[in-house]
């Protein structure tokens, strides 16, 4: 039953009773005068919300607030869009700032983007980075700036199975991002503006869809764990499925997903009410069933068996361009990888390192936010790494990780980088405005759902050119930044040609800041490398991801002990790093929860109230 009206209760229930007022006279006014019946029926429903508030159980403020409470909650469902045009700034990102969302509208939709009066940086704030200009600039024709893949054409690269049918890439090239996340329109206008634009589209893991097909632009099949497009009917890996397509001429490079920057060592699951025929046709699994991607592969357990594996997908794909993609994990494991590269002489054509600052999809918010390496350490580790084993000039380097602008693109570049891939950036060339609802199908724009009404927001005929001037403006400001700097290609970019700010009294440059790996180093001089080297390099192994004690000698002694006294400070040799990290045995079986977690399908999932629990997580039943 309600509470007791006192004097603090009565400003609580104010509003409420303030409705109360208004039907008793409304009520007075329809018998009295035949008058008043809007106002009747208004402040009755209000009434009758009010009672409801009140005895309801699941949220607190409804039952001290009625009817004004419901204020907070329509204020919380569009606090992110007054937060984004009426109060951060034009530099604060959120993920991305208004400025560089600004840039990819005005260049997608062929605007002028230059800025007048001055940066709106704080150009002496840490971490302020430019590209140093030269007094002798360059003048470059064009600024369709590529590179082969996969060795050229007649000259293949060394090693065992190598590539035959190498690829011409753009440096710029649209990230992975699948039909099912995204929207037929989008993937149609995004295909149909890399076909324009002479670039490549990579399809994400949720392989090749009708709406891939019909414009024609080049496409990079990415398989994840669920192999989907070339899977079994238990979800393994399907030669033969895999063949048929992969040697489609619109198939230009094949790339392994190991693990992506948004949620990596993190499968995935498509609610069975999502799988719609048409994404059932293009992952080959069946209509309305839960469809699994698994955290792991199952058609190889160790470095070497992946070597493999890279080579059985270049041979039936063709002879076509094959490499993986990963967010960095474990240094091990990715040493572990080049390991089994110097030891089976196979290796894939290129590697893409997503950043875990990425991505398009949907994941926990403790893997978004506290798993996996940051592009830049990731890009770093595996340049240096294959600098440092004598591979670097057989694999071509792509990255992923928040990249809207020229400056982005030369920055990566100068950190290791080929070429960079973008997946954010393109979907605001489509319109995205970064509601970020992308998870609950209510996209605002049609970029991120599969409802037909929303989608059809987004016309393709209008779309698809500004995918395609949003690659060619972005290229013609990295044409004119190469210029100002004396360059004439992107692979001129050094960590020598980007500076930094330290603090408000010190700049470095990046060679400074992340010196570069000598050539064959790791091979030769382990023990004068840092730390990541000369401690886990040891512990790797070509036959196993998990790591190992390292023979005896076979890891570098440490330089800094003297007389057999190792300075205070100093890390700990290999062998016992190695010794520390053997697991400890396992406990008992724990007692199981009698809860068991569960949230609302992506459709269901609304911002409207924070206080929404499941019902089956109800506790109490207290009025």
């Amino acid at each position: 039953m309600p509470p007791p009206l006192t004097f603090t209760n009565t400003v609580r229930y104010s509003t409420l009773a303030l409705c109360v007022l208004v039907f008793v006279l409304s009520l007075f006014a329809l018998i009295a005068f035949g008058r008043g019946l809007p106002w009747f029926v208004l402040s009755g429903a209000l009434v009758a919300l009010g009672i409801h508030d009140l005895n309801q159980t699941r949220h607190a403020i409804l039952r001290n607030y009625p009817i004004v409470g419901w204020l907070r909650f329509g204020l919380e469902f569009i606090r992110p869009e007054i937060r984004q045009y009426f109060i951060e700034s034009d530099t604060e990102a959120q993920p991305f700032s208004r400025a560089q969302r600004s840039v990819v509208y005005q260049r997608a939709k062929g605007e002028p983007d230059n800025r007048p009066f001055g940066t709106q940086l704080d150009v002496g704030v840490e971490g302020y980075e430019w590209i140093n200009h030269s007094l002798h600039t360059t003048h470059i024709e064009s600024q369709d700036f590529r590179l082969w893949i996969g060795g050229r054409p007649g000259a293949p690269l060394p090693g065992v199975a190598p590539c035959t049918q190498p690829y011409s890439a753009s440096v710029f090239n649209i990230s992975a991002m699948s039909f099912g996340a995204l929207s037929a329109n989008a993937i149609l206008a995004l295909n149909q503006g890399a076909k324009i634009g002479g670039f490549a589209h990579d399809t994400g893991e949720g392989s090749i869809s009708q709406y891939h097909r019909v414009h024609g632009g080049d496409l990079i099949w990415e398989i994840g764990s669920g192999y989907f497009g070339c899977r079994t009917t238990d979800g393994h890996f399907s030669p033969e499925r895999f063949a048929e397509q992969a040697r489609d001429a619109q198939i230009r490079m094949i790339e392994l997903k190991l693990s992506q920057g948004a949620k990596p060592g993190h499968g995935g699951m498509l609610p069975a009410a999502k799988v719609t025929p048409e994404i059932a046709a293009a992952r080959g699994v069946p209509v309305g069933m839960d469809c699994i991607s698994p955290s792991a592969h199952s058609a190889f357990a160790t470095p070497i068996e992946l070597m493999q594996f890279i080579a059985q997908l270049r041979q039936l794909s063709g002879g076509k361009p094959t490499g993986f993609k990963l967010c960095i994990g474990h240094p091990w494991e990715w040493f572990a990888i080049v390991k089994a590269m110097l030891a089976t002489d196979i290796t894939p054509d290129f590697i893409v390192v997503d950043g875990a600052e990425g991505g398009t999809g949907a994941a926990p918010v403790e893997f978004t936010d506290h798993v996996g390496t940051p592009l830049q350490e990731g890009l770093r580790l595996v340049h240096n790494t294959l600098v440092g084993v004598g591979l670097r000039e057989r694999i071509s380097l792509g990255c992923a990780g928040k990249v809207t602008n020229a400056f982005n693109i030369a920055r990566m570049v100068a950190l290791g980088a080929d070429w960079a891939n973008a997946g954010r950036g393109f979907m605001m060339a489509l319109g995205c405005i970064q509601a970020q609802t992308c998870h609950t199908g209510r996209c605002p724009t049609g970029v991120t759902t599969q409802d037909p009404a929303r989608q059809r927001a987004l016309v393709v005929a209008d779309k698809a050119p500004r995918v395609a001037q949003f690659h060619a403006n972005t290229m013609h400001a990295l044409k004119e930044l190469l210029q100002a700097a004396g360059l004439t290609h992107p692979s001129q970019i050094t960590a020598h040609h980007i500076v930094r700010r330290i603090d408000d009294a010190e700049v470095r440059l990046l060679s400074s800041l992340m010196p570069q790996m000598a050539p064959g180093a790791i091979l030769n001089d382990l023990g004068h490398l840092p730390n990541v080297y000369r401690l886990y390099w040891p512990l790797a192994s070509a036959d196993s991801f998990d790591p190992r004690e390292p023979a005896p000698g076979e890891a570098p002694p440490d330089l800094r002990v003297r007389s057999g006294v190792r300075p205070s400070g100093a890390p700990p040799s290999a062998y016992e790093v190695a010794r520390q990290m053997r697991p400890a045995q396992a406990p008992g079986p724990a007692a199981r929860s009698t809860i068991e977690p569960t949230q609302a399908s992506p459709d269901a999932a609304t911002p409207a109230s924070a206080t929404e629990v499941p019902d089956a997580w109800r506790g109490s039943d207290a009025r």
